[in-house]
């Protein structure tokens, strides 16, 4: 990742992004964004951290388990450790059978007249996603534009791409109208006015 030097209002890295405590009142822990369990080694540089909680961020770390693993089954179509292709979902599974079982139980199957081989769908469980990804949209929304986003989302929404309408695509990859400037001295300012935040789409 590209480094950015950032000069917000400090006043706002007050906060723990997600339970809004104030971090010199907490005992606090650095938390990467996006979270680095999601990531393959090598890590990319410059990979970006904000101070929150260590209550908050250890609060995350078995959802965050869940949906890596989640991930790995599904992009190999199998829950079996020894045909993961991701070391970390390999460890995952071996160490959790019963988590290896729950997944395994979202698993299902289907053909129509016209499918040669058969269809597998799998239903994560949803919660543990949206938690995720609130976590990692409050972090990136910290870093980039240099406030803590604290109130509830009006909804949160995902979907594996594939099944997206080219509508439904096109509004998920290019960024809407608006006028809303970001926070002076943000990264995000940086992108605007440098036109980064438009480099394809």
């Amino acid at each position: 990742m590209e480094h950015f030097e950032e000069f917000v209002d400090r006043r706002h890295k007050g906060w723990c992004v997600h339970c809004a405590k104030w971090i010199w009142e907490v005992e606090s822990s650095r938390d990467h964004v996006p979270s680095r369990s999601l990531l393959r080694k090598p890590y990319p540089a410059n990979l970006p951290t904000v101070s929150v909680c260590k209550f908050c961020n250890e609060g995350f770390s078995s959802d965050e388990e869940y949906l890596v693993a989640f991930l790995g089954c599904v992009l190999t179509g199998s829950t079996r450790p020894d045909r993961q292709d991701n070391p970390t979902v390999e460890r995952i599974l071996k160490r959790s059978p019963s988590l290896r079982r729950r997944i395994e139980g979202t698993r299902s199957e289907s053909r129509t007249l016209f499918d040669r081989e058969p269809r597998i769908v799998w239903a994560p469980e949803r919660e543990r996603v949206e938690r995720v990804i609130l976590k990692n949209a409050r972090g990136h929304a910290y870093i980039e534009y240099g406030e803590p986003m604290l109130e509830a989302p009006a909804h949160v929404w995902f979907a594996p791409l594939p099944v997206l309408s080219s509508e439904q695509r096109s509004q998920f990859e290019h960024v809407l109208g608006g006028s809303l400037w970001p926070e002076v001295g943000s990264r995000m300012m940086t992108h605007v006015l440098t036109g980064q935040d438009l480099l394809e789409g």
